[in-house]
């Protein structure tokens, strides 16, 4: 069973993520870092296939999640989910490992058809995130 972490600050949405992978058979772990440092040892403890996360959080951001999460696992892909696109910070998104950026609010259907492409898979799901 593919294995994906879920980093948002909102409760909710990671109720949601969780939700639409888990019914498309992926095992999650969600939760929301106090600090980008923290995600290594969490990355080293969950081990995960793939990584999604929100662009804009209290204490880290997208950019220190790739970061971190090409530290503890490189090649580990990284999905970046934002409502704000800015060229520029994609680009630098795209420098730190990320492999796809994901505008919100998306289709159910959309975002585990990103999680699986890049896991190597297909799936569909309906619904809106």
């Amino acid at each position: 069973m593919p294995r994906v972490m879920v980093i948002d600050d909102s409760a909710l949405m990671r109720k949601i993520l969780r939700k639409h992978l888990e019914e498309a058979g992926h095992e999650v772990d969600d939760w929301l870092p106090l600090s980008p440092f923290e995600i290594p040892e969490r990355i080293a403890a969950f081990q995960p296939d793939l990584v999604l996360s929100d662009y804009q959080m209290p204490g880290v951001n997208g950019a220190s999640v790739a970061k971190m999460a090409q530290k503890a696992k490189p090649e580990l892909p990284v999905i970046i989910l934002t409502a704000l696109r800015d060229p520029d910070v994609e680009a630098q998104l795209r420098r730190f490992g990320v492999k796809a950026i994901l505008s919100k609010p998306l289709e159910g259907a959309q975002l585990v058809s990103a999680v699986q492409e890049l896991l190597g898979g297909a799936g569909q799901l309906e619904g809106r995130v």
